[in-house]
């Protein structure tokens, strides 16, 4: 994997995980645990009235409701 389109990085202990945005692509969290590397890809949507905060609050709530 080049450098190219990488848009911030995050360090943990001993590892650097970069987050990947490729031109026709989205951001992509990768992380190894192990012998095993995981891919996340990142998806925001450009219509959205939401922010994250907002987002993650309502999220709060509803778990909250169902108890």
């Amino acid at each position: 994997m080049n450098n190219k389109g990488i848009i911030n990085s995050a360090t943990t202990s001993d590892r650097v995980v970069p987050l990947v945005a490729q031109e026709d692509e989205c951001p992509t969290l990768v992380e190894k645990i192990g012998k095993t590397t995981y891919r996340v890809k990142i998806h925001f949507s450009a219509t959205s009235r939401e922010t994250m905060s907002d987002k993650i609050k309502r999220m709060l709530r509803n778990e909250v409701s169902r108890t």
